[in-house]
């Protein structure tokens, strides 16, 4: 690795190869995030980014089944050279199943169908997408550069390329004076894409980020685990995406709460009401303490 920032991917790609394709974030802007401050975004040479494929060849065989491509909105890269990265893992990767990145909806959208489909043919099979929210209130306030109509626009187009996605809601980011309207304006954008998974984290103050200083200064609050899983609870109720695979699978969450919709929507909501009894002082900690 000839870069040093820190590499972020996942949950879902703990078992993935990883490749750096570019460094840090295009947008870098969002309130709530802080993973690539202090770095210079960079689009990383096709030939260093070959010779990095030719080593885990080389070190792991020609059997990886999953590659993901780092690091944040690796989708801006231009449309031929990603495509020649993704024919080029293919030829040293021949069991490979499953190549996915990171795009935002403000990046996804500047690509045309064609181009989407060019890449899903090369070798593209999955888009991990940061809604965050589907509220235009709640994404104005976090800065996140989009709004719920281009999510759909972007999303829809990813779906018709024949791209799967992996979309992120994160509750509590409306704190509690928005998290009726966070919910279902996001169940309304998810019900209109029916992506393939929809991911839950749950929202923690990370230091070096805009809403973190807010939160520091009680300008931000907080979900209580209890709001926090109401909330959750608010999403799946009016949810009615068929075939939606919801996973709460971060260890930011309080409860785990995984199922297909519609067909486990009963037994999810059943699981957080059994988390709802539980006092909130023994549910799952938050993993810092920064006050």
């Amino acid at each position: 690795m000839k870069d040093s920032s820190r590499i972020y991917r996942p949950p879902s790609e703990a078992s993935s190869l990883i490749i750096q394709a570019t460094v840090g974030c295009p947008y870098n802007r969002c309130a709530f995030c802080s993973m690539y401050k202090g770095v210079k975004f960079k689009i990383r040479p096709l030939e260093e980014i070959k010779e990095e494929l030719r080593e885990a060849r080389e070190k792991r065989g020609e059997g990886i089944k999953s590659l993901f491509l780092a690091d944040g909105n690796t989708i801006i890269m231009k449309t031929e050279m990603l495509e020649e990265i993704l024919l080029y893992a293919r030829s040293l990767f021949p069991r490979l199943e499953r190549v996915t990145l990171y795009g935002a909806a403000r990046y996804v959208d500047k690509k045309g169908l064609e181009e989407l489909r060019r890449l899903r043919r090369a070798g593209l099979t999955r888009l991990h997408m940061g809604m965050e929210s589907g509220d235009p209130q709640v994404l104005a306030r976090i800065n996140k550069g989009c709004t719920p109509e281009q999510i759909i626009h972007s999303c829809l187009k990813l779906k018709q390329a024949g791209i799967e996605i992996s979309l992120y809601y994160l509750a509590g980011i409306g704190g509690p004076e928005l998290s009726q309207s966070h919910a279902l304006n996001s169940a309304r954008v998810v019900n209109e894409i029916r992506p393939q998974f929809l991911r839950i984290r749950t929202y923690q103050p990370v230091p070096g980020s805009p809403l973190y200083e807010d939160y520091l200064q009680g300008k931000f609050r907080l979900l209580s685990p209890h709001q926090a899983l109401r909330e959750i609870k608010l999403l799946i109720e009016n949810l009615e995406c068929e075939g939606t695979l919801v996973l709460s699978d971060h260890y930011f969450n309080y409860w785990d709460v995984s199922g297909r919709l519609m067909q486990d929507r009963t037994v999810m909501l059943n699981e957080i009401e059994c988390a709802l009894v539980i006092p909130e002082e023994i549910l799952r900690p938050q993993p810092y303490t920064y006050l």
